[in-house]
């Protein structure tokens, strides 16, 4: 199975021609072009990107295929993705969220805490959503180096200093 990444939301419709606002979720905006062909999650539908513009806080994108306004509004909130091996590898310190799901979350002794089961930024950086083994809740955690010294991902895991009570 070939790991796809989420790389962009298509928002509303912009103008009568078909155009649609883009929210990117690529370090730089623009690059989103550069990946080929984005499809659905489900992979039914295709795009290649034929034109792009920045507007205020995303890209205004014109899509193969879309032509009219209402076209452009049927893809409102769709994800679109990439095969993670048509994206650059990350530069050193950097990590795709992808990669990061799923990795277990060691203390410094080797023990298994919590497996990541999501990464969200509210504005003041990264944190890291983590279950404990049996847990229906899970808990956040901020992302950066004093909580996560190691970052294993080939070794499936990352080592963890988290808060006092964080996890009891």
């Amino acid at each position: 199975m070939v790991k796809r990444i989420c790389v962009a939301r298509i928002g509303a419709a912009h103008g009568i021609k078909g155009e649609v606002k883009l929210w990117t979720f690529t370090a730089d905006p623009a690059a989103v072009a550069d990946y080929g062909p984005l499809e659905s999650q489900d992979g039914t539908q295709r795009f290649e990107i034929e034109a792009l513009r920045p507007a205020k806080d995303h890209l205004v994108v014109r899509l193969s295929g879309v032509r009219d306004r209402d076209a452009a509004a049927r893809l409102t909130n769709l994800d679109l993705y990439v095969a993670r091996d048509r994206l650059p590898a990350p530069a050193a310190e950097e990590f795709y969220h992808a990669d990061l799901i799923g990795l277990r979350a060691e203390d410094r002794d080797g023990i298994a805490l919590a497996t990541i089961v999501g990464i969200h930024d509210f504005g003041a950086g990264d944190l890291l959503e983590l279950r404990p083994p049996g847990a229906a809740d899970t808990v956040l955690m901020p992302f950066n180096a004093a909580t996560v010294p190691v970052v294993d991902i080939a070794g499936g895991r990352i080592v963890i200093d988290p808060p006092q009570g964080l996890f009891k």
